[in-house]
């Protein structure tokens, strides 16, 4: 029995995306930028600091800057506090610091709570941010959501929570959707449960980063409505999202729709998706398409479209070309380059070079590398040192790795350990383990323990397990009812037993072709008995080749039988040397006869032995006489 490989390919390994946390971009963005929604951009940002300012958004969109500015100087030069602050604002958002701070000074000063939040942002910018919190404090406390918002964020990146904590539940419970963003992200930080009902909150007035994160918190409990999540927050430029979505449809077969998602994502730059469309591409038969995104995806730093193309180029015989993907996603922090570049050079008989990167793989902890490296060690004799790999392979969850710790522990005579490893390897469908199972509960006397093994083993195509279920359901079957006079012989219907051993039959097991054979023949059908020991005998079956010749005798073939007798004879039969032996005296030619005597004597059994003993005195005085 052999060692076992890798059954995995490259090109199956971690094609979906992947399940860890993904932060948010909420916590960490400076507070002076009071928007914490990636969907916004850099102008977006700069305007989420007019909330509370007297003008609506409307009014921005009927009139340009310059309009608005013309509009309220003059009115602002007067003191009026309404157009301070609007001018304040506008002059802030155009990057004009110094010319805004008056205005929104003076109307701070006459208590205009927007002027008051955009006065702390302005501050804020110029690095300040001690000063930026008063002004905040003073807009928060005279009911500005965004101020408190800010105010929260500013406690929480000094590292007071009970303070931002309060703060952005002012701004949350205002109904500010970056409020109850920036809320829900400090309550999962501290795994707090109620940070599912802030999240939902902020995406449900169109936070795109918090229905992405709402959506991975409900994926594994309410998957439909982690979809609508997912697609609400794609649909909004959130490329994770699309991401993810994608994969969902594809799992789902739904490719179509999958690849627009991952063509999206990819194009805002998710490297994960460009790979992920590669492989879809590729599936669907286009394949220089599909080398287009894994060279995108490669190049922004993707460890699997690397390993992609490694495996491409190795499947079209350009090694240096596939060692050099390789490498690059080694580069990556892919591990898996490790593992493909040994296996790389362990088919070019490259061994030394195959031990360094399994071994490179394995101490990352690549579980099949471990498996492999351990193979190769025992491939060089090195048992002692192949052991531990199996084992921390095996511990990292690689069935290949258990199922080989069984093999080297039952070579070692230690069949309590080596049934353990059998056992584990075998709960997680292998199926030469639970054949190796089943053979020991045979041994034990456990018949029904084994018969679930081996009915495992079987399904999962195993001739050898198909032939032993086959006998074991065999000998626990009762003894076949006696034949009514006048009953056609073989008019039953086939039993379980005689199926597993067709099954075994058809997939090349000898053993089980003679069983059919001779159950063809109890039946009277010579003919498929006739197939079935042929069948046998030319794949080396010395019992296939003895029942042959012993119905081709029957038909009145003798010669062929003797042929097919001398075969058997030859690979170890004693009946066939026997037999060969009788035809030998029958056609006179007693030397050739006292030739097949010994041989049968030789090879047995007792009973064998003692006829061809008898024969052979025979043939010793005929020839004597």
């Amino acid at each position: 029995m052999g060692f076992m490989g890798d059954r995995s390919t490259l090109l199956e390994t971690g094609r979906f995306v992947r399940a860890e946390a993904e932060t948010g971009t909420g916590a960490g963005e400076p507070a002076a930028v009071v928007s914490a929604d990636p969907a916004r951009t850099d102008a977006d940002r700069r305007n989420t600091y007019r909330t509370d300012e007297v003008f609506d958004g409307a009014e921005a969109d009927a009139a340009s800057d310059a309009e608005l500015e013309a509009r309220h100087r003059g009115a602002a030069d007067k003191g009026d506090p309404g157009a301070m602050s609007v001018l304040g604002a506008l002059l802030l958002r155009r990057g004009d610091l110094a010319g805004a701070e008056p205005y929104l000074r003076g109307a701070t000063a006459a208590g205009d709570r927007a002027a008051a939040n955009n006065l702390g942002v302005l501050l804020h910018q110029r690095g300040y941010p001690e000063d930026a919190a008063g002004w905040w404090r003073v807009a928060a406390v005279a009911g500005s959501a965004p101020a408190a918002h800010a105010l929260g964020r500013h406690y929480r990146e000094r590292g007071d929570e009970p303070a931002a904590e309060y703060w952005l539940r002012q701004a949350a419970e205002s109904g500010h959707a970056l409020g109850a963003y920036g809320l829900a992200d400090l309550l999962e930080h501290r795994g707090d449960g109620g940070a599912e009902r802030w999240l939902r909150a902020a995406a449900e007035q169109g936070h795109r980063e918090a229905a992405y994160r709402l959506a991975r918190l409900l994926r594994r409990r309410e998957p439909a409505e982690a979809e609508q999540w997912y697609r609400q927050s794609a649909a909004r430029g959130h490329r994770r999202a699309a991401l993810h979505l994608g994969a969902l449809l594809e799992a789902r077969g739904e490719l179509k729709e999958a690849g627009r998602w991952y063509l999206s994502s990819a194009k805002q730059g998710e490297a994960r998706a460009a790979c992920a469309l590669g492989f879809l591409l590729r599936d669907a038969g286009d394949e220089d398409s599909a080398v287009t995104w894994w060279l995108r995806a490669a190049q922004d730093g993707d460890g699997n479209a690397a390993n992609a193309l490694g495996a491409l180029h190795a499947a079209r015989g350009e090694t240096q070309t596939a060692e050099r993907w390789y490498r690059a996603a080694m580069d990556a922090g892919d591990q898996n380059g490790a593992y493909n570049l040994a296996l790389l050079c362990a088919a070019q008989d490259r061994t030394a070079q195959a031990e360094q990167w399994y071994r490179r793989a394995a101490y990352a902890g690549h579980r099949e590398a471990a498996n492999a490296l351990a193979i190769l060690l025992l491939q060089v004799g090195d048992a002692a040192g192949a052991e531990p790999w199996f084992s921390k392979a095996a511990e990292a969850g690689s069935v290949d790795a258990a199922f080989n710790l069984g093999i080297l522990f039952a070579s070692r005579d230690d069949d309590r350990t080596a049934l353990k490893w059998y056992e584990r390897a075998a709960s997680a469908g292998h199926t030469d383990a639970a054949l190796q199972v089943g053979i020991a509960l045979v041994r034990d006397g456990e018949e029904r323990a084994a018969e679930r093994h081996l009915r495992c083993a079987a399904g999962g195509g195993s001739a050898e397990a198909a032939f032993r279920l086959a006998a074991l359901l065999e000998s626990l079957a009762p003894p076949p009812e006696p034949v009514a006079l006048g009953e056609p012989v073989g008019g039953a219907p086939k039993s379980e037993s005689e199926e597993w051993y067709e099954r075994a039959a058809e997939e090349g097991h000898r053993r089980a072709q003679v069983r059919v054979g001779m159950l063809a023949a109890g039946r009277g059908d010579m003919a498929a008995a006739a197939r079935w020991y042929r069948e046998a005998a030319e794949a080396g079956s010395r019992n296939g080749a003895f029942n042959l010749g012993v119905l081709l005798a029957r038909e009145g073939s003798e010669p062929e039988a003797a042929l097919w007798w001398t075969r058997a004879a030859v690979a170890g039969h004693g009946r066939a040397a026997l037999r060969l032996g009788l035809f030998a005296a029958r056609h006179g030619d007693l030397a050739e006869g006292q030739k097949w005597c010994a041989r049968a004597m030789e090879l047995g059994p007792a009973e064998v032995s003692e006829r061809a003993a008898r024969l052979r005195e025979a043939l010793a005085e005929e020839l004597s006489a």
